[in-house]
């Protein structure tokens, strides 16, 4: 039996198939953690990504071209981010790095925040990549992108994140 593509998922999710759409979710939730964990913190990534599914079955007869899922399902992982942060308020600014400070839940976090402070482009392609362990293909296929924008935006990503973690140890 040949594997399903997202659009014919998309169409049986259409009609009220709802194993269609767990499979929708199983093949696109690593992309929508990614995309969210590059963007909030990470305690509430897991909650997000509930939600931008939850959106995205309320909103899937919206969806004008079933080929485009993918995409479309980034659009509102990215904009649920923009949503959580008009709605919190910092206290109080902190510098982004504190010298000789080790981030209180590891050194992996600590990467993650350093993934952070990269422009977006680059933030969501190396969480994707780096974290979600997802191919360059795979980037490009489930968010929309070019195959030559995904490898771009890694190879700048991944020396800015060189750059930042010399300067660290340095």
């Amino acid at each position: 039996m040949t594997e399903l593509t997202p659009a014919h998922l998309v169409d049986a999710a259409r009609q009220g198939d709802r194993t269609a759409f767990g499979d929708l979710y199983v093949r696109y939730a690593p992309m929508v953690h990614g995309i969210l964990l590059a963007r909030v913190p990470r305690p509430e990534v897991e909650d997000l990504v509930q939600d931008v599914f939850m959106t995205a079955m309320q909103a899937l007869g919206q969806l004008r071209d079933a080929s485009f899922f993918g995409p479309w399902l980034a659009a509102i992982a990215r904009n649920r981010a923009n949503d959580r942060h008009r709605r919190w308020h910092r206290t109080e600014e902190l510098p982004e790095e504190i010298p000789g400070a080790i981030h209180p839940e590891g050194e992996g976090h600590g990467i993650l925040a350093m993934i952070r402070t990269l422009p977006e482009a680059y933030r969501e392609t190396l969480v994707l990549r780096l974290v979600e362990g997802m191919t360059g293909p795979e980037i490009a296929e489930r968010t929309g992108l070019s195959p030559g924008s995904v490898r771009v935006n890694l190879h700048r990503g991944m020396m800015q994140l060189r750059a930042k973690l010399q300067g660290r140890a340095s």
